[in-house]
């Protein structure tokens, strides 16, 4: 069976390749009964132009590469789905490289060397298979700065940051203030926190959020109602049982991540207390075991699609040449479920 080409489409259509060529790329205006023309003759023959011909005409392969650290970590997928959203409608393709880091360096992000030459490589294959721009999701919000060279390809980061480059991040400050006014608007005053890991981004801002919210609606801020674990679920049994054996302890707790906060949850169990009738609790990160513990965690939803659009909104700006600002962080979500009530006159 002959190929079809261009010229069959245009022969069949009764106009110029250079009218399809227009019509194809919408690089000129083309009067609407002529372009509906060519598209009918077009949609009859099934025809999809050559994208490796295309590109060496154009000098343009439409084609982003993404780099993962490592898919399997929650942030992730979601991400990528949102960066294929945007891909979807502006009719990109996307090149998808799975560093795989956590398997093979572990959690040591101060470990750079090793980072850097799976990163790098990555980023020379993604070079060499003609992308033209690159984004980079990170499974910790950290700093990249210096671990990778693109060779003047523009290059967006989420879940992660360089100085001097784009990064998409969502509003973890705002989130966690958010938290604390939803816990004041149903009565709590004496509010603790369990944190992650207080050399972490998120931990920093998150706090910031919490005292913010503190200060403004008039709290006591109490020093012993601030602990500092390190993301795992067995520091948030440990930490929520010191918080219940203070004199008078919290109504409620902000709980950092939803692996914490479910530690939290069994220690709370454990020693007889209810959540959230004696306790309330809101967590943060929205992982999908949350909406199945019992109580249900109340949490805060990252914003990990949105985040993928506008890390591709970003990119595609940057390789066009237009430096235009991207809008605001994109807001976490409250997801309210079944961890949080008013606050009792006495846990004890």
């Amino acid at each position: 069976m002959k190929k079809i080409g261009i010229k069959d489409i245009a022969l069949r259509a009764n106009v110029s390749t250079a009218i399809v060529s227009y019509v194809m790329n919408g690089t000129r205006n083309v009067k609407p009964e002529t372009k509906e023309r060519v598209l009918k003759v077009i949609e009859e023959f099934n025809y999809r132009p050559n994208a490796i011909a295309q590109s060496l005409k154009s000098r343009r392969t439409n084609t982003i590469g993404v780099i993962a650290e490592d898919i399997t970590v929650f942030n992730t997928p979601e991400i990528i789905d949102g960066i294929n959203d945007y891909a979807e409608q502006h009719d990109m393709h996307i090149l998808l490289t799975n560093l795989r880091l956590q398997k093979k360096v572990g959690y040591n992000y101060a470990d750079t060397a090793s980072y850097q030459k799976h990163a790098q490589n990555a980023v020379s294959d993604l070079v060499s298979n003609q992308v033209e721009g690159i984004v980079y999701i990170g499974v910790h919000p950290r700093d990249l700065t210096g671990l990778i060279h693109t060779n003047d390809k523009p290059i967006v980061y989420t879940y992660c940051y360089a100085q001097n480059e784009c990064s998409i991040q969502y509003n973890d400050e705002q989130a966690s203030y958010d938290a604390i006014q939803y816990l004041v608007s149903k009565g709590h005053s004496r509010i603790a926190v369990i944190s992650g890991l207080m050399d972490s981004i998120p931990s920093r801002l998150r706090f910031n959020g919490y005292y913010k919210a503190l200060t403004e609606f008039q709290l006591y801020f109490d020093p012993q109602f601030i602990k500092v674990g390190d993301w795992g679920g067995e520091s948030g049994y440990q930490l929520l049982g010191e918080l219940m054996e203070l004199p008078d302890p919290p109504t409620a707790i902000l709980v950092m991540n939803d692996l914490m906060a479910a530690g939290a949850l069994r220690a709370a169990a454990e020693r007889g207390i209810s959540v959230p009738r004696d306790l309330s609790v809101v967590g943060f990160d929205n992982r999908e075991f949350s909406a199945y513990l019992n109580p249900r965690i109340t949490t805060m939803d990252l914003p990990l699609h949105d985040m993928g659009i506008l890390a591709m909104k970003a990119l595609c700006n940057r390789i066009s040449g237009n430096e235009e600002t991207i809008e605001e962080p994109p807001l976490c979500k409250l997801i309210e479920r079944d961890s949080v009530a008013g606050p009792r006159t006495s846990i004890k």
